[in-house]
């Protein structure tokens, strides 16, 4: 037990609209006033012009982040649209400050004089320099002004593209008959409109309708209708990638993936389509079979329910004769599995393999000191225990975990407060938020963890907890922050567990009996089904970052995006879609939010978490001295250097990707 009072409060999630508009102007002009005052500087060094830079405007990173994170999880509608204006208009002033030529100036002259830093503030004067010639402040007055407004117009694309997908209401209406199979948890979930039942596009009912209705017709229209929602997203992301090929052409690059991957570890887009293409001829041969196997398996059950044969295995057959295979040849009922996996028991006892592994303690708040954004939310004050058991705080983390109207759709780790050293050397704490949205309770049953549904909650825990432990000196590279094509690793590793006998059983505990684990056999039936239809699982993802990466390379971005996404799939994920043309790039978020020229990174980073899982974990996952070493070397730096660096500090070599593809069962 721990009554120790944390040294610094959690967030107050009491704004008004009114409140979130007049804070971001607030913070926007002390911003400006700072910027103004650096750049008047006469003698700039790095001590009057980078580190009092950083210091005052990392402190308001927090209030900055909170009031545009309102936009992805408050049940007021008002509330989320003062949020997203906010963040417009921040996305504004951001480009604005960012190509500041008179900033770009002194930080030039503190560059060029090359001061003698420690290693992280060295690191973080080369990246600030390195922004200012990436945003072109190098080029000609002229042309600066041109990329400023091309990359405004840029963001609010980048935004309404975000807002319609939040806010999307869109669903289908069926009958009772057409939804035969779905199980009565899902189907009492769905609200009733005119006796017939109304399936959203939000995961709790789109995902069970395409593994459990029998009917293929039902499946297909809620497969192409999921895809093709938030139309008017379609033309936005052409124009976007139009306008970031045209700015990668004004700084200079053949392309926005050139530009784009400069930065990363993959350095460049020949080396991504080497990596996906490589990849796709070992694994193309392997899908062709597992979708033979499905075949098959689908031709004996139409013949069962007396239907036509129909030979053509479509997209919106997969999910439902993988789950049909995974019960019939492995004996893996998603549904049996759940009852083992209550998500609050659950949630508890991951929280549990975190603090052994990384001498954390995870303490509730209730009551009147929890301070939450929605009654759905918990709350946890993080401590460490170090040695002679002495506390130390080491931030906020909170749960967000049932869908509602309006709230971000999918499943991601929000880092609303990155840890780091304020100006008078005191710690400044990480508040950290994981958003997902699980099914909630019935009136007779918690929610249940399917367990596909507990790898991703334990994966995006994995990020709460590197932002949680990540110790940096500048906000700038603390925890997530690192590069994009390395972000993913650390999480990824971490689902290694969820298919671990002995961790299997430990998450377990019947919602009925608690005490109960799940059993050893179907434990075993479980781990022996991780890699039924792996090829075409990691098909599906070759899909998608090689039309993302194919968008980023296109000549001046023009490209019939339709007509990619559609023949890529056919051609890369080998599934048919009839003459369904459908527009799932549309709601394809990561193309908007971040990871444009990027998507390759969740494959990329799968090697280098094989690697760490199968070098130091392995052989016991529960291995304290290797979850402290993996703490320290891989979590704590967070960005602040190299991650080449930190993996061969953990590793003793480089790493290789023979882990990788032993996973994938490529033999090499």
């Amino acid at each position: 037990m721990i009554d120790k009072v944390p040294p610094q409060p959690a967030p107050e999630w009491k704004h008004t609209p009114e409140q979130i508009t007049a804070g971001i102007a607030s913070v926007i002009s002390e911003s400006k006033t700072l910027n103004d005052r650096i750049a008047a500087v006469s003698e700039p060094r790095f001590d009057n012009v980078i580190k009092t830079l950083v210091d005052e405007e990392q402190g308001r990173y927090g209030d900055v982040r909170q009031l545009l994170f309102y936009h992805s999880v408050s049940a007021d509608k008002d509330i989320r649209e003062s949020s997203a204006k906010a963040e417009e208009v921040y996305r504004e002033y951001s480009i604005e400050t960012s190509m500041r030529e008179d900033m770009f100036k002194v930080v030039d002259t503190v560059f060029k004089q090359d001061p003698d830093l420690d290693a992280e503030s060295k690191r973080l004067l080369e990246k600030m320099h390195l922004d200012y010639v990436r945003n072109g402040l190098a080029l000609p007055k002229e042309t600066q002004e041109e990329l400023k407004q091309l990359q405004k117009k840029l963001s609010s694309l980048e935004l309404a593209y975000k807002t319609n997908l939040s806010e999307n209401t869109e669903f289908i209406l069926f009958s009772k008959e057409e939804l035969i199979g779905l199980p009565e948890d899902n189907l009492s979930q769905l609200e009733q409109v005119d006796g017939k039942y109304k399936m959203t596009f939000k995961y709790p009912d789109v995902l069970p309708v395409g593994k459990y209705v029998q009917n293929a017709d039902t499946r297909r229209r809620a497969f192409v209708g999921d895809q093709n929602k938030a139309t008017e997203n379609s033309e936005l992301l052409s124009e976007a990638v139009k306008l970031r090929a045209q700015i990668a052409t004004i700084l200079g690059y053949k392309t926005h993936a050139a530009y784009v991957l400069e930065e990363r570890m993959a350095k460049s887009p020949e080396n991504v389509f080497a990596f996906l293409n490589d990849l796709r001829s070992k694994l193309t041969d392997a899908g062709r079979a597992e979708i033979a196997r499905l075949l098959e398996l689908k031709k004996q059950d139409q013949k069962a329910l007396g239907l036509l044969e129909d030979s053509t295995f479509n997209v919106w057959d997969y999910r439902f004769y993988d789950r049909l295979l995974l019960e019939t040849a492995y004996d893996v009922d998603d549904q049996k599995i759940s009852e083992y996996f209550p998500m609050q028991q659950t949630v508890e006892k991951m929280l549990g393999i975190f603090e052994e592994l990384f001498s954390l303690r995870f303490v509730e708040i209730t009551g009147a000191d929890r301070s939450v954004w929605h009654e759905d939310c918990k709350q946890f004050a993080v401590w460490e225990v170090k040695e002679g058991d002495e506390i130390s705080f080491v931030g906020w983390l909170y749960f967000d975990l049932h869908p509602r109207t309006g709230k971000y759709g999918h499943a991601a780790n929000f880092n609303l407060n990155p840890g780091y050293t304020d100006k008078e050397g005191k710690r400044v704490y990480p508040v950290t938020a994981l958003v997902c949205n699980f099914s909630k309770p019935t009136a007779t049953k918690p929610s249940l963890l399917k367990h596909n549904e507990v790898v991703t909650l334990f994966h995006e825990l994995g990020h709460g907890i590197h932002n949680l432990v990540s110790v940096t000196t500048y906000a700038r590279f603390h925890g997530t922050r690192v590069a994009r094509d390395f972000v993913e690793a650390p999480s990824q590793m971490l689902e290694f567990w969820c298919w671990q006998p002995a961790q299997l059983k430990r998450l377990s505990g019947h919602y009925l009996s608690p005490t109960k684990p799940i059993d050893d056999a179907l434990v075993e039936r479980i781990v022996k089904s991780k890699h039924v239809n792996g090829s075409l699982f990691a098909l599906r993802q070759l899909h998608f970052g090689l039309f993302d990466l194919t968008l980023h390379t296109a000549p001046a971005g023009e490209v019939d995006v339709a007509k990619l996404w559609n023949e890529m799939r056919q051609d890369i994920a080998l599934l048919q879609q009839a003459d369904e043309v459908t527009h799932g790039y549309a709601s394809f978020g990561h193309l908007m939010g971040g990871y444009d020229a990027g998507y390759y990174g969740y494959l990329w980073s799968e090697v280098f978490a094989a690697d760490i899982f199968y070098s130091k974990f392995r052989a016991d996952a529960m291995n304290r001295e290797a979850g402290m070493a993996y703490r320290d070397a891989i979590l704590r730096p967070g960005g602040s250097r190299e991650e080449t660096e930190s993996l061969k500090l953990l590793l003793g070599r480089e790493p290789t990707n023979e882990a990788f593809l032993a996973e994938l069962g490529i033999t090499v």
